[in-house]
């Protein structure tokens, strides 16, 4: 079971003038972090900015890598020892979850997954959390094969037969029927129908280390670069567009339409309650280890 380990008054981490932080090149993060990565947030500690997916920045928080990362909610078990939940900077939301997508042949019955082969992008993601606990109601019969693929190959995957369903993630909400595929299931629509709770996606951690003053700091900057984004949203919108991978500029304002919200700002009651239950779920599915209540809390 993780727990929480103490907030230290000072720590190893680093020199106090910069901090190592790693995030996806996604347009919620480059629109959240935009201001803080230009140094726009005054007295604000300066990044060195690493882009990755979530897939890397879990491993490199695993292995304790940077000071301050954009993971998974899903892969928070696992490092909570060393690295603090800030409550602010993440991706939380209502009608943003992962989707089930097949061929337009496939039957329209979740059941009809039994012993099939569904790609997923992760193992340690919110996405994959969430599709396993709705296939243990909605497919009986128990899932074939759960093959990990790279999130850009997945559609095509099960466009051309490869796999039977996927499970896809962000701007693939808005890119699906480009494919001919359609959706069988939306599993942010089961997760809210199931527990009322906004889902849980992407997560801000820092490390413990850092100590209680600065990671207080920490939280100020970040919620300071959410409101200048939201305060002045052209200011970002070349560093977004640059780093979208070829997005479509219209598909990247859904995307952060979807993904930056009052959540991101603050987690919130709402918020701590929909970790809690993905977590507390999760782990009893054995999906991921027990996490203690106080292994989320942040210094006061």
């Amino acid at each position: 079971m993780t727990e929480q380990t103490p907030f230290p008054e000072a720590g190893p981490a680093g020199p106090a003038d910069r901090l190592s932080v790693a995030y996806s090149p996604c347009p919620n993060d480059t629109f959240v972090f935009h201001a803080w990565a230009h140094g726009l947030v005054p007295g604000a500690t300066a990044p060195e900015v690493t882009f990755a997916d979530i897939d890397i920045t879990n491993g490199l928080a695993e292995r304790g890598a940077l000071d301050v990362l954009k993971i998974s909610y899903a892969a928070l078990p696992w490092v909570l020892d060393r690295y603090a939940l800030l409550p602010c900077g993440g991706a939380l939301g209502r009608g943003c979850g992962p989707l089930v997508l097949t061929g337009p042949d496939a039957p329209d019955d979740p059941a009809a997954l039994a012993g099939k082969v569904v790609a997923v992008p992760s193992e340690r993601s919110t996405a994959y959390l969430l599709f396993r606990l709705w296939a243990a109601k909605a497919v009986p019969g128990g899932l074939g094969e759960v093959r990990v693929l790279p999130f850009h190959e997945i559609m095509p995957a099960v466009r051309d037969g490869a796999v039977d369903a996927g499970l896809v993630i962000h701007e693939a909400r808005f890119t699906y029927g480009q494919y001919g595929l359609r959706r069988l299931a939306d599993m942010g629509e089961a997760w809210e129908a199931d527990t009322g709770l906004p889902i849980p996606l992407g997560a801000i951690v820092a490390r413990r280390s850092l100590g209680r003053d600065r990671l207080l700091a920490l939280a100020d900057t970040v919620r300071a670069s959410v409101r200048a984004a939201w305060d002045d949203p052209a200011a970002s919108r070349e560093y977004v567009l640059a780093h979208a991978q070829e997005m479509d500029p219209a598909v990247a304002d859904q995307h952060i339409g979807l993904y930056v919200n009052e959540f991101t700002a603050d987690l919130g009651e709402d918020g701590y309650a929909a970790v809690r239950g993905l977590l507390t779920r999760a782990a009893a599915e054995g999906l991921v280890p027990a996490v203690t209540p106080d292994a989320l809390a942040f210094p006061a």
